[in-house]
C-alpha cells in the first residue's frame, strides 16, 4: 500500500500536507500564510521589476500601454480564475474529510476545464484585441504597442491557467511551499528574460513590449512545469496516475459543482475587472500622464494588497478544511484572526508606502516625470482604502469556503457600479477629474460595510456537517 493510500486509509493527512483542522489557531494562520506572502512579494516583485524594465527602456508610453493591456487581461482571465477558485475550495474541504480520491477528482475536473476555457479564452481575445482597446478608449500613441503585448498575453494564457490550478490547489490542500519554490524560479527567469528579449541581447531578436509579454510567459511555462514535475516527485496527493488521468476530462457531478460555484465567483473578479476597465477608460481621458501615473500606482498598490491576499488565502484553506472535518467552531475564530491580521499588516504597509512614495514612483516613472506629482497626489487619496479592501477579502474567503458565493457577488456589484461608478458620474460636475481617485475609497467603504452585514447575519452559515465523499461513477 502506498504511503497515499495509507495515509487515505487510516484517515490522516499525508506527510507533505499540513492538517489545518487542529492547532493554536493563529499560529497556524500566520505559518500558512508566511509562504503565501512571499510569493505574493515575489510575484509582485517580478511585475515591479518588469514594469521598471519596460518604463525606463521604453518610455512612459509604453507604461501607460501596459496597464491598458494588464487590465483588458486580467478581465477575461477571471472567470477562469472563479473556476479555478470552485474547485481549490472543494478540494481543500475533501482533505478535511480525508477523501483525497474526491480531491483528486475535483483537482482534474478543475484543470482539464479551466485549461478548455483558457484555451477558448486567449484565442478569443486575440481576435477581439483591437476593439477591445478601442473600448478603453486607449489613447492612439499606445494603442498599438498595448496591442503586441496583449496579443501574447491572450495565446499564452493557458500556460498561467496550469500554474494557477496547481498552485491553487496545493494550498487548499495545505501546502504553501511549493507554490513559493516555483514562484521563486518565476520571478528569476521573468527578470531576466525581460530585458533580453526587450532589448534583443546576444542571439535574442528584439521584440520591444511584446517581448516582455513574451519574457512572463516562458517564465510562467517553466514554474508550472517545475511544480508538476514536484508533485509526481514527491507523490502529492492531488497528482494524477493512471486511470486517474481521465479526471482531467470533466465527468457531470464534478463538472456541475465547478460550474454552478465558479460562475459567480469568477463573475465577482469580472465585475472587479470591468469596473476597473471602466476606470482605466475615465483616467485616460484626464491625460497620457494621468495614464501613466495610475499605472505605476497600480504595482504600489499590488504590494499593498499582499498581506491581505495571503491572509485571505489561508483563511480560506483553513475554513475549507474546518468544514470538511465539521469543525464548525473554529471558523470564526479563524475569521476574526485573519482580521485583525489584516488591519495591522496593512496599515503598516499602508503608511510606509505613502512615506517612500517618491522614490518608489520615480523607479516606475522616471526622474522628472511629470507623472509623478498626479501619482502623489492620487496616493493621498486611495491607498488607506486598501485595509478595507483586505477585510473584504478575508469575510469573502470565510464565506466562500462555505460554498456561499452569491451574497458576494451582489455586494461587488453594489460597490462598484452604484457605489463608486455612481459617485463618479455624480461627483464629476462638481469636482472634475478628482470624482475618478476619489471614487476608488467610496466603492471600498460600501464593500467592507455591505460584506461586514452579510457575514453577520446572513443565512449562508446552515451547512451540513461534513462533506460527503462524491460518488464514484459507475
Amino acid at each position: 500500500m502506498s504511503n497515499d493510500n495509507l495515509a487515505e486509509h487510516q484517515g490522516r493527512a499525508p506527510a507533505q500536507h499540513a492538517d489545518l483542522t487542529q492547532g493554536p489557531i493563529l499560529r497556524t494562520l500566520l505559518t500558512f500564510s508566511i509562504p503565501t506572502l512571499f510569493s505574493n512579494v515575489l510575484q509582485t516583485l517580478g511585475g515591479t521589476i518588469n514594469t521598471i524594465w519596460v518604463g525606463q527602456l521604453l518610455g512612459d508610453k509604453a507604461l501607460a500601454a501596459t496597464a491598458n493591456a494588464n487590465i483588458v487581461m486580467f478581465l477575461v482571465f477571471s472567470f477562469v480564475f472563479g473556476f479555478g477558485m470552485a474547485a481549490t475550495v472543494k478540494v481543500g474541504q475533501y482533505f478535511g474529510a480525508r477523501d483525497y480520491d474526491a480531491a483528486r477528482r475535483v483537482f482534474g475536473a478543475g484543470t482539464g476545464f479551466c485549461i478548455f476555457i483558457a484555451v477558448a479564452g486567449g484565442v478569443a481575445g486575440y481576435l477581439l484585441s483591437d476593439p477591445l482597446l478601442r473600448l478603453l478608449s486607449t489613447p492612439a500613441a499606445i494603442h498599438e504597442p498595448a496591442r503586441e503585448y496583449l496579443d501574447i498575453v491572450f495565446l499564452t494564457m493557458p500556460f498561467g491557467t496550469v500554474s494557477m490550478m496547481v498552485s491553487m490547489s496545493l494550498r487548499g490542500a495545505g501546502d504553501a511551499r511549493t507554490p513559493l519554490y516555483a514562484m521563486i524560479l518565476v520571478t528569476l527567469l521573468g527578470t531576466v528574460l525581460n530585458p533580453v528579449l526587450i532589448l534583443g541581447l546576444g542571439p535574442a531578436p528584439r521584440l520591444g513590449i511584446a517581448g516582455s509579454a513574451l519574457a512572463n510567459a516562458i517564465a510562467m511555462l517553466a514554474g508550472a512545469a517545475a511544480m508538476i514535475g514536484w508533485l509526481y516527485w514527491r507523490d502529492i496527493p492531488i497528482r494524477l496516475k493512471g486511470a486517474e488521468l481521465a479526471y482531467l476530462f470533466p465527468r457531470r457531478k464534478e463538472l456541475s459543482y465547478v460550474v454552478a460555484k465558479g460562475v459567480p465567483m469568477g463573475g465577482q473578479m469580472a465585475i472587479t475587472s470591468a469596473a476597473g476597465v471602466i476606470m482605466v477608460g475615465l483616467v485616460n481621458r484626464e491625460g497620457l500622464m494621468a495614464t501613466a501615473a495610475y499605472g505605476a500606482l497600480m504595482q504600489i498598490w499590488s504590494y499593498i494588497q499582499m498581506p491581505a491576499f495571503a491572509i485571505s488565502t489561508a483563511v480560506s484553506a483553513m475554513v475549507a478544511q474546518n468544514v470538511g472535518a465539521g469543525r464548525h467552531d473554529r471558523v470564526n475564530p479563524v475569521t476574526m484572526a485573519g482580521v485583525y491580521a489584516n488591519i495591522l499588516m496593512t496599515g503598516v504597509l499602508t503608511c510606509l508606502l505613502l512615506l517612500f512614495d517618491g522614490p518608489l514612483l520615480t523607479l516606475f516613472l522616471g526622474t522628472g516625470s511629470a507623472a509623478i506629482p498626479i501619482a502623489e497626489h492620487v496616493q493621498i487619496i486611495c491607498t488607506w482604502s486598501y485595509v478595507l479592501v483586505g477585510v473584504t477579502m478575508v469575510l469573502t474567503g470565510t464565506m466562500r469556503s462555505y460554498g456561499a458565493v452569491m451574497l458576494p457577488l451582489i455586494v461587488m456589484v453594489i460597490a462598484m457600479y452604484p457605489a463608486r461608478l455612481g459617485f463618479y458620474w455624480l461627483a464629476y460636475p462638481h469636482i472634475g477629474g478628482e470624482a475618478v481617485w476619489w471614487a476608488f475609497p467610496v466603492g471600498s467603504v460600501v464593500s467592507v460595510a455591505l460584506i461586514w452585514l452579510a457575514y453577520k447575519r446572513g443565512a449562508w452559515r446552515g451547512q451540513p456537517q461534513r462533506v460527503p465523499a462524491m460518488a464514484v461513477a459507475e
